[in-house]
């Protein structure tokens, strides 16, 4: 029996010019010398995956196929050699664990690998003498060589994919599925004589004195079957009478009047009908929907302990607009209905233990909300009353994959609520995918418009660090001890630098962005809450969903990219029926955003600088000799 030899890195090295294999990677276990000698070629792109770092790869194929593999330095035309030592079984164990690596990497059709297989000096053999040759003709000892070619599959090109097919195939499933399931109720309001009994003239001037509220159908129905828009209602009575603990729980909460929206967005909802409501914010969308939601759940046939899922499901972009959203469910108790909040960076197994127990009510983020869906964690297939709060919020950071993921899983004759504060063409989109001709619900405009209760005071400064944080310590030091600000910054780095100046001013202060962990962030929004400070740094993380009535300034240190987001902060003050001021610090660098500003002030009634105006109007010209150049991008530029 012959000696086993060890195959080593230094091994290979010394025996190259032998073998012509090149470099060997191995780890050292111990090959026969009586195996066979195959060699295949791969695609020497595909070479990197098969060694591994460090050779990690290669050594578990050859653990895993007990084959030695030796790859070859040299490339020939895009391909590189391979060979497998090793008994039959061990080969061919090697050579499907290779193929699947290179089929891996390559996703075109199977290349045609060349096989050659050597068998080893010791099964040399004589062939038999060639004819016609003398007998005195010595016969040569020769290799005996055998070539094989692996024949890969035959693949054809795939079939266009047939949409409206699958579309059909889609839709047929559902429908079948929810013939399966037990039918819900959505109607769930009575009409009082006096509010049914209202003249046109009376509800035209009626919408017109509250804030011009405006209601149509969003789409046209081509059937003309659409039943009339509901009459607004004036007080809670009115839309609540049959739901006396409702008017309790709003009375506790010391609510008076109902707001625009809510006005004429709960006779439309507590009928049942899907809705559209856009606002500005503070305005009172939480609680415009929140509540037919409440009636929604109990009123449902199936009973609350046999379903298999909850019944509400609240979409909202961010972890603290769903953070405020679950403490508005909290106070109004209802009935004892459960709820649970469930976000990124919150505690999974907490959140995964309260949805185990049984909740009525999921308020959500949309990724954490998908995670916990293909988890099987979370059914939203019994979900009959969906509500996608700040919609334009939500496709702005690029959740409309996720929505529409979750949205196909929902019971399609749920009733679906959506709120905006704007109304750009992807809210359209959503809502004509995933709404049964809804009805929209306006207050004021359609056009991009900041609250009326604010004042608005642009502060024109120089690009200069220094002259910025004086004129914001300024600011700080002037704050009455009733008074509460947030101050927005454009970065998180910003945001930590004006803190730690404020820190070292000895001013006391509370900072939230993304970099923040969420305890921290839950804190900060705790302590100006409650007047444990009243300086909040941040980023505009918190321009949706801090929802604090009493903060009375909002100052921009770094203006917004967008003037949607200008919008969006200004809307922090100035909430539930209070006042408030808006302060901006306004640099050359944001001279791309004049224009629109001055549309925002001018709708808004408010000063409009003269040196706001001149930088419009050079802007302009600036950008229509870029354009004229074919140099101009859109960028956020310096002059």
């Amino acid at each position: 029996m012959e000696e086993s030899r060890t195959y080593n890195r230094t091994n290979f090295r010394s025996s190259r010019g032998r073998n012509n294999f090149g470099n060997n990677y191995n780890s050292g276990r111990e090959y026969p010398k009586n195996n066979d000698n195959v060699t295949i070629m791969v695609p020497s792109r595909c070479t990197g995956r098969l060694i591994g770092r460090g050779g990690s790869k290669i050594s578990e194929l050859q653990r895993n196929s007990n084959a030695k593999i030796i790859i070859s330095r040299d490339d020939i035309d895009g391909e590189r050699s391979v060979s497998l030592i090793g008994d039959d079984s061990a080969i061919e164990k090697a050579k499907s664990l290779i193929y699947e690596i290179v089929n891996s990497t390559d996703q075109r059709p199977q290349r045609n690998f060349r096989e050659t297989r050597e068998y080893s000096p010791v099964r040399k053999f004589s062939p038999p003498p060639p004819q016609n040759v003398p007998n005195e003709v010595p016969m040569m000892r020769t290799s005996y060589v055998r070539s094989t070619v692996v024949t890969p599959s035959v693949t054809t090109a795939p079939e266009p994919v047939n949409w409206d097919e699958l579309r059909e195939e889609a839709d047929r499933y559902q429908k079948e599925k929810l013939a399966q399931m037990t039918p819900i109720k959505k109607c769930f309001y009575e009409e009082l004589p006096e509010v049914r009994d209202m003249s046109e003239n009376e509800v035209k001037e009626f919408r017109i004195n509250r804030n011009n509220i405006c209601v149509a159908r969003t789409f046209e129905d081509p059937s003309g079957k659409s039943k009339p828009i509901p009459n607004p209602v004036k007080t809670f009575h009115q839309a609540f009478h049959n739901y006396p603990e409702i008017l309790h729980e709003i009375e506790k909460a010391g609510f008076t009047t109902p707001s625009p929206i809510q006005s004429q967005a709960w006779p439309i909802m507590l009928s049942g009908e899907d809705m559209i409501g856009i606002a500005q914010t503070g305005t009172g969308k939480t609680l415009a929907f929140l509540l037919p939601g409440l009636i929604h759940i109990n009123g449902q046939i199936t009973p609350i302990e046999e379903r298999n899922g909850p019944t509400v499901l609240i979409l909202a972009p961010t972890r603290e607009l769903a953070l405020q959203i679950e403490r508005e469910v909290k106070k109004y108790y209802y009935k004892g209905f459960k709820s649970v909040c469930v976000y990124g960076g919150g505690d999974r197994r907490e959140q995964i233990k309260i949805i185990k127990e049984g909740v009525d009510i999921v308020i959500a983020t949309p990724g954490r909300l998908n995670d916990l869906v293909e988890a099987k964690i979370l059914n939203v297939e019994e979900v009959s009353y969906a509500v996608l709060d700040e919609a334009d919020r939500m496709l702005d950071m690029g959740f409309e994959p996720q929505i529409r993921k979750v949205m196909y899983q929902v019971r399609k004759d749920r009733q679906t609520c959506m709120t905006s504060a704007t109304w750009p063409a992807g809210v359209r989109r959503l809502a004509q995918s995933y709404m049964v001709n809804p009805i929209q619900v306006y207050v004021g405009s359609l056009e991009l418009a900041a609250v009326h209760s604010v004042t608005q005071t642009i502060v024109m400064i120089p690009d200069d660090p220094n002259e910025k944080f004086q004129r914001f310590l300024e600011f700080c030091q002037n704050l009455q001890p009733n008074q509460k600000a947030i101050v927005f910054c454009g970065k998180k780095l910003t945001a930590d630098q004006v803190s730690s100046e404020l820190a070292m001013a000895g001013i006391d202060y509370q900072v939230i962005h993304g970099g923040i962990e969420q305890s921290d962030r839950e804190q900060a929004i705790l302590d100006i809450s409650d007047g444990t400070v009243n300086i909040l740094i941040a980023t505009d993380v918190a321009s949706r969903g801090i929802d604090i009535d009493d903060i009375t300034h909002v100052l921009n240190y770094d203006f917004p990219h967008n003037i949607e987001e200008y919008v969006h902060r200004v809307g922090r003050t100035g909430r539930a029926g209070r006042t408030g001021d808006s302060i901006s610090f306004f640099t050359r660098g944001d001279w791309a955003q004049a224009e629109e500003l001055i549309k925002i002030l001018e709708e808004a009634g408010q000063y409009v600088p003269e040196e706001l105006s001149d930088m419009c109007a050079r802007f302009t010209q600036w950008k229509k000799r870029k354009e004229e150049q074919g140099t101009y991008r859109g960028q956020r530029s310096r002059w």
